[in-house]
C-alpha cells in the first residue's frame, strides 16, 4: 500500500524483450521521474500501463521495478483508448486541430472505441483503489487519464486526488464539439478530483469556463512546468553531445543559427516555421550564406495518417528551401528527422536564434531549455500559442503563430540583435525557465493536495 500515487500512460521505465528471452529494463526522464524521486520510494508507488511486448512479458512473469505497477491491458483495449480516442479526439480537440469541413465525425465507431477510453481509465482507478493507504495522495496525469478522477472517487472517496494536464484545454465552442453525454462524462471524470492542475491560466481559464458552476466544488491551479539548469547543462556536456556539436560546427562554419527542436506533432507549426525562413531569404537576401536552420524534427504518432503525411509534408519543403537557395558550399536548412536528443542538445548549444512558434502548446519546454543551455546567448522567437508564451514574452520576440511575414521579420530581427541585448534576454530567459524545476512543481502539488 501506498501513500503518494502516481498514474500515468508511460512510466518511469520500459523493457526490451531480447531474442533470448531476457528482458532489459530501461530508466526514462522527464519531471514526473524527478518530481516523484522527492518522495520515499517505500511510501510511493507509480502505476502506468504496458505498452510493448516486453513491458507486458515483465507483467507476465512478475518482473517490476520497486514502486512501479504496470498495467497488461488488453492491446486492442489500449490501441482504441489511446490512437483511437486521446491522441485522434482529445489530444485534437484541446489543441484546435480538427479541419473542421471533414472532421470530427463521431459515429458509432467512436463510442466503440470511448467505450475502450473508458474501460482504459477504469484499469487505472481499480488499481490505484487497490494500492492506495487510506487518505493517500493520488497524483493523476494528463488527457489519457481524464475520467479517472470521477471514477476513482466512486471506489475510494477518502481519497485526495489531483489531476494535471500536460496540454492545453479546449475552448468552450470547440470541446462541445462532444456528443452531449460524452462531454458531461469527461467533465464529470475530470471534476471527481480535488485539485486540477494546468501549465497556465489560459489553460486553467478555459476549463472553468468548461466547466461553469459543475466545477466550483473542485480547486483549479497553475503549476508551470520548468527545467533544472544544473541536470539539463550537465545533459548538454556529455562526450556524446560534445561529439555532435562538433560536427554541426563543421556543417554550419561561421554562419549564424536558428534552431529549432520538435516532435513531428501538428500542433507544432514547422511548416509555417519553415514558410518564414523562406521568406527571410527572400526579403533579406543579406542573410544568404550567412545562416542555417538547424530543424530537429523527431519522428511521432507515425501510426497515425495525418502524422506521416505531415512529416513527409515537413521533408519535403526542407528540400524545396535548399533547391531554391542552396549554393554548393551553403545548405540553408539542415534537417534530421531522426530522435537523435544528444544532437538537439548540441544544437541548443550552438543556437543563436531559438524558434518556437506552435500554433497551441500545454507548455513547450524547449522555449526554456534553448536559453539555458545557449552558449552564447540566443534571442528567442516565441509564438503567442505556446504555453511557455505567457512567462516568457517579456524577453522574447513574440509572433502570431498563423503569421509567416511577421515570423519572418522576427526571424531577422532575431539575427540582427546586438551582442549584449542578446546575452541580457537570454540571462532573463533562463532565470524565468527554471523558476519552478520539476521536483518543485510536483512538490507545490503534492504538498496543495494534502493541505486542501
Amino acid at each position: 500500500m501506498a501513500t503518494v500515487l502516481v498514474a500515468s500512460n508511460r512510466g518511469p521505465v520500459s523493457y526490451k524483450l531480447g531474442e533470448d528471452g531476457s528482458l532489459d529494463a530501461r530508466r526514462g526522464g522527464g519531471g514526473l521521474v524527478s518530481g516523484l524521486s522527492a518522495v520515499s520510494s517505500q511510501e510511493s508507488l507509480w502505476v502506468c500501463a504496458a505498452l510493448g511486448e516486453g513491458d507486458r512479458e515483465a507483467v507476465r512473469r512478475g518482473v517490476g521495478e520497486p514502486g512501479v505497477r504496470m498495467l497488461d491491458i488488453d492491446p486492442d483495449t489500449y490501441a482504441d483508448a489511446y490512437n483511437g480516442i486521446a491522441n485522434s479526439v482529445l489530444w485534437f480537440l484541446h489543441h484546435h486541430l480538427y479541419d473542421i469541413p471533414r472532421e470530427p465525425v463521431f459515429d458509432a465507431e467512436f463510442r466503440r472505441r470511448w467505450d475502450a477510453y473508458r474501460a482504459y481509465n477504469r484499469a487505472f482507478a481499480e488499481a490505484l483503489a487497490a494500492e492506495a493507504d487510506e487518505g493517500a495522495a493520488v497524483l493523476v496525469q494528463d488527457y489519457h487519464l481524464a475520467l479517472v478522477p470521477g471514477q476513482l472517487r466512486e471506489l475510494r472517496p477518502d481519497l485526495r486526488i489531483a489531476h494535471f494536464t500536460h496540454t492545453p484545454w479546449a475552448a468552450p465552442e470547440y470541446l462541445r464539439m462532444l456528443p452531449e453525454d460524452i462531454h458531461r462524462e469527461l467533465l464529470r471524470g475530470m471534476l471527481g478530483a480535488d485539485r486540477l492542475g494546468f501549465h497556465t491560466e489560459a489553460w486553467a481559464a478555459s476549463f472553468r469556463s468548461c466547466a461553469g458552476a459543475e466545477g466550483e466544488g473542485t480547486r483549479v491551479a497553475v503549476h508551470p512546468l520548468g527545467v533544472d539548469a544544473d541536470e539539463l547543462r550537465a545533459l548538454a556536456h556529455r562526450p556524446e553531445v560534445d561529439e555532435r556539436l562538433a560536427r554541426l560546427r563543421e556543417e554550419v562554419g561561421d554562419r549564424k543559427t536558428i534552431v529549432r527542436v520538435d516532435r513531428t506533432e501538428l500542433s507544432k507549426n514547422i511548416l509555417r516555421g519553415l514558410l518564414a525562413y523562406r521568406e527571410l531569404l527572400t526579403t533579406h537576401p543579406e542573410w544568404r550564406d550567412r545562416v542555417v536552420h538547424l530543424a530537429s524534427a523527431y519522428p511521432s504518432r507515425q501510426d497515425l495518417e495525418s502524422y506521416r503525411l505531415y512529416t513527409a509534408s515537413v521533408a519535403a519543403l526542407a528540400d524545396e528551401i535548399n533547391a531554391e537557395f542552396g549554393t554548393p558550399d551553403w545548405q540553408p536548412v539542415l534537417v534530421s528527422v531522426q530522435d537523435d536528443f544528444p544532437r538537439s542538445l548540441a544544437a541548443y548549444r550552438l543556437a543563436d536564434v531559438a524558434l518556437v512558434n506552435p500554433v497551441r502548446d500545454g507548455m513547450n519546454l524547449v522555449a526554456k531549455e534553448i536559453p539555458v543551455v545557449s552558449e552564447a546567448g540566443c534571442a528567442l522567437v516565441l509564438s503567442t500559442g505556446a504555453g511557455a508564451y505567457e512567462e516568457l514574452k517579456e524577453d522574447a520576440l513574440t509572433v502570431n503563430p498563423y503569421d509567416v511575414s511577421e515570423t519572418a521579420d522576427a526571424l531577422h530581427r532575431a539575427l540582427s540583435m546586438p551582442t549584449s541585448e542578446r546575452a541580457d534576454r537570454t540571462k532573463r530567459l533562463a532565470t524565468a525557465a527554471t523558476a519552478l524545476p520539476p521536483q518543485r512543481w510536483f512538490l507545490n502539488q503534492l504538498e496543495a493536495l494534502r493541505a486542501r
